[in-house]
């Protein structure tokens, strides 16, 4: 266990943190698997730009890798031009 103030603020600072991430991250999962669920092609085109969103600032803010990001908004617009 931690012996130092700093040391003890630190660790409730990283798990609040943890937190914070975990669930912006899970909020965003569940996004893309509702667009990656959909079967009608205007619906897709709907939500798109709100999950886009939702990656692009997890991504600015360094909870999803800038490259991860892409890859999956690019792999949800392949997956929306190939909906018919």
């Amino acid at each position: 266990m931690a012996n130092h103030k700093s040391s003890l603020k630190r660790i409730r600072q990283a798990e609040k943190r943890r937190l914070h991430n975990r669930y912006y991250a899970k909020t965003m999962r569940n996004a893309v698997r509702k667009l990656r669920s959909t079967s009608e092609k205007s619906e897709a085109i709907a939500l798109y730009p709100i999950v886009v969103k939702k990656i692009d600032k997890l991504a600015k803010v360094n909870i999803i890798h800038k490259n991860k990001a892409n890859n999956l908004k690019s792999k949800l617009a392949i997956y929306i031009n190939k909906l018919a």
